[in-house]
């Protein structure tokens, strides 16, 4: 019905008769296409077969009014993804971060937009993060987080919120982090100016330590690993507990940037 390309992208409305909703009928959506990946987005509309059928020479005042929304919804996307075409900055993200920006400049809007995105990627366990930390963040201010709240204030306030809730500094870590990657993505679609930008040197900075640690000592990690009493069983749990010791070693030397590549 609606359709258009710009570049490798294609935006198109279609008819989703994959699973019917309300009975016979069905849901109208709008699908992205870039490279191998797609997005499907609603737009509310729900027709019967035959009612899609008519719907594009329809004289109806009441489908002639479906078909103007659909229409609307339609430019609303496409709109956007020529944009970041010509910008030469069209991904996903963007696309659901500017999409957010059309409904509400919410953090729990770009929060849903992220999961989902990550949900289609099939990054289970990631989005499982973010739909921790949005939780997290609801209880600590709302379910309607304006970007402009989210300051180096407001994120020393949720610091000190999770650590009066007994929340470790690695969770600390993990759900603060998961705010700066929305904020990252909503200063790159243009959501939130430079200034806006609550991180870094003199703003706010992610807490990495956990305050006193009680390390082992060298002599007593190589007492650990030289330990036998002749049973398999506690070799293998020496073993096990020396390659998790490791793998927080190198976890702990990992620069932001790496840690931040995966959120």
């Amino acid at each position: 019905m609606f359709s258009s390309a710009h570049g490798s992208i294609t935006v198109y409305v279609f008819f989703d008769t994959r699973r019917a909703i309300d009975g016979s009928k069905y849901p109208v959506k709008i699908r992205v296409r870039y490279k191998r990946d797609r997005r499907d987005y609603v737009t509310g509309k729900k027709l019967t077969v035959e009612e899609w059928n008519k719907l594009p020479d329809t004289k109806s005042v009441k489908f002639i009014g479906i078909r103007s929304e659909i229409q609307a919804s339609f430019k609303i996307i496409d709109t956007i993804v020529e944009n970041l075409y010509r910008d030469d900055n069209f991904s996903f993200d963007t696309l659901n971060m500017r999409l957010g920006k059309c409904t509400t400049d919410t953090l729990n809007t770009a929060f849903t937009a992220k999961m989902d995105a990550l949900k289609n990627d099939g990054a289970i366990g990631n989005m499982l993060n973010y739909k921790s930390a949005i939780r997290s963040v609801e209880s600590f201010a709302g379910n309607k987080i304006n970007f402009s709240d989210i300051t180096t204030d407001w994120l020393k306030r949720y610091e000190k919120h999770l650590i009066s809730e007994s929340k470790s500094y690695v969770t600390v870590s993990m759900y603060i982090r998961c705010i700066r990657a929305i904020m990252n993505d909503a200063k790159r679609a243009g959501t939130i100016k430079e200034s806006q930008y609550p991180f870094g040197r003199d703003r706010y900075e992610i807490p990495t330590g956990e305050g006193r640690k009680l390390a082992l000592t060298m002599q007593q990690i190589k007492a650990v690993i030289a330990y036998a009493d002749g049973r398999e069983s506690t070799e293998r749990y020496r073993d096990l507990w020396f390659f998790s010791y490791l793998c927080k070693k190198a976890a702990s030397v990992l620069p932001d940037a790496v840690l931040d590549a995966k959120m």
